[in-house]
């Protein structure tokens, strides 16, 4: 089993994280549930497209307040002044991402990506603005267009959700924590109230190697996960099995109510246009876990690419790039849609029960869920 360490930690987050054990349980393909037929990158982690940075703050205060920011940085310098190429998808809209309509018409990023909780993106936000402006070289900066997405944790675990409890710390230990290398999955950062199909979800990742045009690209995937539906695993029924079928009305106050944000990134030469077609099919790769986009449910996907041939200067006037064409893309989408199934997948497994004044949410049985895979002749 591949051993898995927590990403750097300042002191202040490092504090935030105290009450949540990283990694208590185990990665599905650790369990043996592998999907798919690409390979993963060296560490099955979006942090495998190089230069990509993950950071996490995890706030446990009280008995109500269950939340975090997770932080998603495209390479490790002024994003601002060296942007990157990206697309949003919107698979349902019922959510608050901000910085979307910036993204659509000029095809690019010029901020950090947020994850946090669904009435903490606009303090998010303008604690990162703050951060940005206040570095080296934005003295003449006028504006900028933060990307935070967020999920709605508050229907049992966060329950302080109202107060609003995310602040300009927290933002600056996710951000100042974000590294290169595994990523902390499970009940961390954005993800450290979250709920999918019943039992705890969180934060997962995964990646694929694939080629196009006569060269190897790796698209990484990352996940909150926030949703209901009919859990499926490797094409197993499992929430059924287990009595949770997601159809029939829900016991608690969730139900199929919740949220998905995925961050495709991939080293791939890709423009907006193909960076949205990525972005598309990490839908699918959602509905195979046996998510439906409920009504209540946002289901977002930002993609960007990190390839040193497509970044975007600020003020550039003229761009010259060489991009993968429509023809080479097929093995791309083959990996998006793999990674984000096991992102989600990674995002229970790793999930540990999690209990606030809202009530207790159990994490995923990984034991009984193994056994009805192997009895269905599921594992590798």
């Amino acid at each position: 089993m591949t051993t898995r360490t927590p990403i750097r930690l300042t002191l202040a987050a490092s504090l935030l994280l105290t009450a949540v054990p990283l990694a208590a349980q185990q990665r599905a393909r650790d369990l043996g549930i592998i999907n798919g037929a690409l390979p993963t990158g060296a560490l099955n982690a979006i942090t495998d497209v190089t230069g990509v940075r993950v950071g996490h703050a995890t706030v446990i205060e009280g008995d109500s307040v269950r939340t975090g920011v997770t932080a998603i940085l495209p390479h490790g310098g002024n994003l601002y002044r060296d942007r990157v190429p990206a697309a949003i998808h919107v698979g349902n809209g019922f959510g608050k991402l901000i910085g979307v309509t910036q993204v659509a018409e000029l095809g690019e990023l010029e901020t950090p990506i947020l994850l946090t909780c669904t009435l903490c993106v606009w303090r998010a936000a303008d604690a990162m603005v703050a951060h940005l402006l206040a570095q080296p070289g934005m003295d003449d900066v006028r504006s900028i267009n933060p990307v935070v997405g967020e999920t709605n944790d508050g229907y049992i675990l966060n329950r302080a959700i109202r107060s609003r409890p995310i602040s300009a710390r927290h933002v600056l230990a996710a951000l100042s924590a974000a590294s290169e290398g595994p990523v902390a999955e499970g009940s961390v950062g954005a993800g450290a109230g979250t709920i999918a199909f019943g039992w705890k979800g969180g934060i997962g990742t995964a990646s694929r190697v694939a080629r196009a045009a006569d060269s190897s690209w790796t698209v990484g995937v990352l996940v909150q996960t926030n949703f209901g539906g009919d859990l499926m695993i490797l094409g197993v029924p499992v929430g059924r099995l287990l009595g949770r079928d997601g159809l029939s009305p829900a016991p608690d106050p969730q139900g199929p109510r919740g949220s998905i944000m995925i961050v495709v990134a991939t080293d791939a030469p890709l423009g907006q246009r193909n960076l949205e077609r990525l972005a598309s099919r990490a839908i699918m790769g959602l509905a195979r876990t046996g998510s439906v986009a409920g009504n209540g449910s946002g289901d977002y996907v930002i993609a960007f690419s990190t390839h040193p041939a497509v970044r975007r200067p600020a003020g550039a006037v003229r761009l010259s790039t060489s991009e993968i064409a429509n023809d080479g893309m097929t093995r791309l989408f083959q990996g998006t849609v793999e990674a984000t199934e096991e992102a989600i997948y990674n995002s229970l497994s790793a999930a540990t029960t999690v209990t606030s004044r809202g009530g207790t949410v159990q994490a995923l049985p990984v034991e009984e869920v193994v056994a009805l895979l192997r009895a269905r002749g599921a594992l590798r």
